[in-house]
């Protein structure tokens, strides 16, 4: 889809959420927080504190050592059973990325379609990286000498010769996930339309969002993080997000163990990029530069989604003046490290 279709169809979803809700929704302001108000000791981030954090906040064996699902056990039926109550006003926006056909910066690997005639094509995608949105499951990232979530340990060989991984594969997500989704959209809570790359979102951030709108992250959540990341792209173009990016400051790792989030989803690979341009962060050797997101996988058991476009369900909720939603996707059901994905948000 081009830019002015899509822009074209953003306003149609916008205007149909106006025309149902009281007008003062569609200008709602908060009162932001100012970058610099958390305090240093909040920050810190030792080699100590992630080695702490891998005993204390683990969740390998909590639901038995032959877990597979990790954080999506989260969701039960009572979660779905809420989260379906959500739905009021029928509005459904996807929180996808639309397909990229060229090589940038940012997404090297773009979409290739073939066509194979009139009524056919095939299409391959690479889609791990920073430009199409997808799914990262279990298996997607590892510690030492390659052990990934509940302390399985593939076998390179055998994966290749079976075509997919024994255990901790998106497979097990191949029932869908069905839970409430809440957006934190931090660039609109600072009254930016986008943060800049490097800018970090602390705990205190999260807090402070959760009071100003009264939505109160739960148990078995999907959390998706706007930061303007699409909105940036369009006003300056495409730059290596995989380096600079605005996100999560590591020291929200044990926050999300705190709340029990199911799934994390954000505008790029979650953590903010370099994760260690905060001095007071010392970079954790298996967990690399992106700190969060690997702990998470590994240590929590909680996939994540990347690359979301929260633009969108952004205009649609500041209209509603509603974080949260219906929350739905279906991965594709393969062996795999993840599926590309297309989560719908249903208000």
């Amino acid at each position: 889809m081009g830019t002015t279709k899509r822009q074209s169809s953003l306003a149609g979803i916008v205007a149909m959420a106006c025309v149902i809700v009281v007008p003062l929704f569609a200008h709602t302001v908060f009162p932001g927080l100012q970058p610099g108000s958390v305090p240093a000791a909040a920050r810190q981030v030792t080699q100590a504190d992630v080695e702490r954090w891998k005993q204390e906040l683990t969740n390998w064996g909590r639901w038995g050592a032959d877990d597979e699902r990790g954080t999506l056990n989260l969701i039960t039926l009572e979660k779905r059973r809420q989260a379906a109550a959500l739905v009021r006003e029928g509005i459904s926006v996807s929180l996808a990325r639309d397909a990229e056909t060229e090589a940038t910066i940012d997404g090297p690997r773009p979409y290739q379609v073939t066509p194979l005639g009139i009524t056919a094509d095939e299409i391959r995608v690479s889609y791990h990286g920073f430009i199409h949105t997808h799914l990262d499951f279990l298996n997607h990232n590892f510690i030492g000498d390659g052990v990934t979530y509940n302390g399985y340990r593939p076998d390179p060989a055998e994966v290749a010769a079976r075509g997919g991984h024994a255990r901790n594969t998106v497979h097990n997500a191949k029932s869908g996930i069905v839970t409430r989704g809440v957006l934190i959209d931090m660039a609109r809570f600072r009254n930016v339309p986008y943060l800049e790359p490097g800018t970090p979102i602390h705990v205190e951030d999260i807090e402070a969002w959760e009071a100003a709108t009264g939505v109160t992250v739960s148990a078995g959540d999907v959390v998706v993080i706007r930061t303007g990341r699409w909105a940036r792209r369009a006003a300056v173009g495409p730059w290596d997000v995989a380096n600079a990016a605005a996100g999560l400051h590591a020291s929200v790792i044990p926050w999300l163990r705190e709340r029990d989030i199911a799934i994390l989803g954000g505008e790029a690979a979650q953590d903010m990029a370099p994760a260690d341009a905060d001095p007071a962060v010392t970079m954790a050797d298996d967990l690399g530069p992106r700190p969060l997101h690997r702990f998470a996988l590994i240590y929590l058991g909680m996939p994540l989604f990347d690359n979301l476009d929260l633009e969108a369900v952004g205009e649609v909720a500041a209209s509603l003046n509603r974080y949260e939603f219906l929350l739905t996707a279906a991965p594709l059901p393969t062996r795999g490290t993840g599926s590309p994905i297309n989560p719908i948000a249903t208000f």
